[in-house]
């Protein structure tokens, strides 16, 4: 997508600046990179156009509600916190959900501060938290932290 086509979808962008940090890749969306995992798409229900099976979690129900993708990430380790405020020796990820609070994007925070998504298919981007609030995806509707394992590679 090019930066007129990405500011188009998610109008707050125009008010913040953005970069474009990776190519198109439609190995892996936006739960994925947020997780950590560019190798597979996550989410807990199969799409005819995806091209491979969904990854989801073993022992995490196959919902698409704000308690699965919760479990999802406490997998990895996370676990619900109250802000997405940079905090030392944390890595954080944003849920987004629309109005009904189905789950519709996931961001990692980066170090400093900003926050990376994979726009579905499209290119990876970095951001403020807020930039991708509206019709799209929703709003932030939980945060998740855990402690980064080696301090000294933080992300």
């Amino acid at each position: 997508m090019s930066q007129a086509s990405i500011r188009a979808e998610f109008p707050r962008l125009n008010k913040a600046t953005f970069y474009l940090t990776s190519p198109e890749d439609p190995l892996y969306n936006c739960i994925a990179w947020a997780a950590d995992d560019t190798t597979r798409w996550w989410w807990p229900v199969d799409y005819p156009l995806q091209m491979t099976k969904a990854y989801w979690p073993a022992n995490v129900e196959r919902r698409e509600d704000l308690a699965a993708f919760v479990a999802a990430f406490a997998t990895l380790g996370y676990e619900p916190c109250a802000d997405g405020a940079l905090e030392r020796g944390f890595e954080k990820v944003a849920l987004f959900a629309n109005a009904q609070r189905t789950p519709q994007h996931a961001a990692k925070q980066l170090p400093s501060g900003n926050w990376s998504s994979k726009l579905g298919v499209h290119e990876d981007i970095s951001h403020t938290v807020y930039g991708l609030e509206g019709s799209q995806y929703g709003d932030v509707v939980q945060y998740l932290r855990r402690k980064i394992k080696n301090p000294s590679n933080q992300r």
